[in-house]
């Protein structure tokens, strides 16, 4: 593990929206390495010491920033939250996000803070994401975009957009994931009080399952597929575990996790297969055998699909060092 903390910038841009500055600083905050050690310096930087936010229903409010711009010039990366979009950024602002992207700092954004990230010109010929009802104006606005409204995030290497609110918490921890592996992440989602983050192709538009002891709920049949997960499932066990029959079942999944049973199994599949080659030294094909992927040569190819990368070389990049 880096001995150096990874500095995360988050732009108080007058008009920020207050949830969206708020939660990265408490994801990245809240993350701590096994040894005890918090792996990021997370730094609000604004335009100005004192700038207005936002949130629904309730007018604008003032929030002081403890740093200037030239605070996020060192940054490792730099968050832009939501922001409203009824004026351009400050020029300022789009410079530091040049310059930042020119050196290849990672550059973030949560919900409408995508149109600041277009307007500097980085997300031309680009897949991005925003809040679904800002999706629109943000393809209008920025043609050049190849705007989808349906993700909860989009991005690799270097930039990244996520969806509204909660999405950002997602992409957040997502980011701790890649950073330093799923133990700090799930650290991090605890600290916060919620689930390890959903990926990121899950879509916008999905019902709050009802509580586990409503009817209709699938929250029983989730939790027997994760214990499970290493057996070789089919879709009639587990219509007969939720006692539904196929149709039924497809369908309350899609309601209730907007994805089908066997690609949410998979997606389990592979987050146990990440967790033993963070966790333990098991050998590739013992790993493939108990995440239920049944051969290396599957677990190399969902790797590659999903990941883009293998096996081996993600346990060297995520499995803590002595």
């Amino acid at each position: 593990m880096p001995t150096d903390p990874h500095i995360v910038a988050v732009l108080a841009l007058d008009g920020v929206v207050g949830f969206d500055l708020a939660m990265p600083c408490q994801v990245f905050g809240s993350a701590r390495l096994p040894d005890g050690r918090y792996p990021y310096q997370v730094r609000v930087c604004g335009t100005s010491p004192s700038v207005r936010a936002t949130a629904a229903g309730i007018g604008y409010y003032r929030i002081e920033a403890p740093n200037g711009l030239d605070g996020a010039e060192e940054a490792d990366t730099i968050v832009v939250p939501g922001v409203t979009i009824t004026r351009p950024a400050p020029a300022a602002v789009l410079d530091l996000l040049h310059e930042a992207a020119a050196r290849g700092t990672r550059i973030v954004s949560i919900c409408t803070g995508a149109f600041v990230l277009a307007e500097a010109g980085l997300l031309a010929g680009l897949p991005a994401t925003t809040h679904w009802a800002a999706a629109g104006e943000l393809a209008r606005r920025y043609p050049d975009v190849h705007v989808d409204d349906r993700p909860l995030y989009v991005g690799d290497g270097n930039l990244f957009t996520s969806a509204g609110v909660a999405a950002g918490l997602d992409l957040c921890l997502h980011l701790v994931h890649r950073d330093f592996g799923a133990a700090v992440a799930a650290g991090a989602a605890r600290a916060t009080v919620m689930a390890p983050s959903r990926d990121g192709d899950q879509a916008q538009f999905i019902p709050h399952p009802p509580p586990a002891t409503t009817d209709g709920s699938l929250a029983a049949t989730l939790a027997w597929m994760r214990q499970h997960a290493a057996e070789p499932l089919t879709l009639a066990a587990i219509a007969q575990h939720a006692n539904l029959s196929i149709r039924t079942l497809s369908r309350r999944f899609q309601e209730q996790t907007g994805t089908t049973p066997l690609a949410w199994l998979a997606r389990e599949r592979l987050l146990l297969a990440r967790h033993l080659l963070e966790r333990t030294g098991l050998p590739i094909p013992a790993v493939a055998d108990r995440s239920g992927h049944g051969s290396a040569s599957a677990l190399r190819a969902h790797f590659d699909r999903e990941l883009r990368t293998s096996p081996h070389r993600y346990r060297q990049s995520f499995r803590p060092r002595a």
